[in-house]
């Protein structure tokens, strides 16, 4: 079993990899996991079609166990989802990836200028679970659309998210204060394919 300290330099390393094109995927791998996973880190990350994260980090089967949703939001069912990785794979860490320009930030900054009356339930959830981190900045800044807006929505967004996995769970927490799960937030460029983890980073990584 990776340590969390071990598991952040593995996706480091795979995303610098990546960056300098440098991945090779090992598909014969698959072979060897129809029975069973042993996954290094859980990664809950966006849907983005821009974002995979098994290419993102370099990765290939069995490596990551990937949850994505709109925007990285933390509900019941990606909390459970991560609960049961953690507790029946012993992996040690989770990543919070969000990303620039998230398309799900900007529809909560644009909803909470301009309400939707007729928007559908289900859009309105996200938008309902990412509302909280950015709407005390919406008070700092006239430009509703402005990237600076956007790009502190996008971190202010993925805190939330690793801070509800840290205190949301008590299997969670338990395993954090237990076991050396970690939880970190990190922030994918679009433009440049660099990962930043810049979030609940454990002290003692040597990183």
């Amino acid at each position: 079993m990776l340590s969390a300290a071990e598991a952040l330099a593995r996706l480091r390393d795979g995303n610098r990899r990546v960056v300098h094109g440098m991945h090779d995927h090992n598909a014969a791998r698959r072979l060897t996991l129809s029975q069973t996973q042993e996954p290094f880190a859980i990664i809950l990350g966006c849907s983005d079609a821009r974002v995979p994260a098994e290419l993102v980090f370099g990765q290939g089967f069995g490596d990551l166990f990937v949850i994505r949703v709109a925007g990285n939001i933390v509900a019941p069912s990606q909390v459970g989802s991560v609960e049961f990785a953690a507790e029946r794979f012993g992996t040690r860490l989770v990543v919070v990836l969000g990303h620039t320009a998230c398309g799900a930030i900007v529809t909560t900054i644009d909803e909470l200028r301009r309400p939707t009356p007729d928007q559908s339930p289900g859009l309105r959830a996200i938008v309902d679970r990412i509302r909280p981190a950015v709407e005390p900045l919406l008070s700092a800044s006239h430009d509703a659309r402005s990237e600076t807006l956007v790009a502190h929505a996008v971190r202010a967004n993925i805190r939330a998210a690793a801070d509800h996995l840290r205190h949301g769970s008590q299997v969670l927490e338990r395993l954090v204060q237990r076991d050396g799960l970690a939880i970190v937030g990190a922030e994918y460029c679009l433009q440049t394919g660099v990962v930043d983890f810049f979030d609940g980073v454990p002290d003692r990584t040597g990183l």
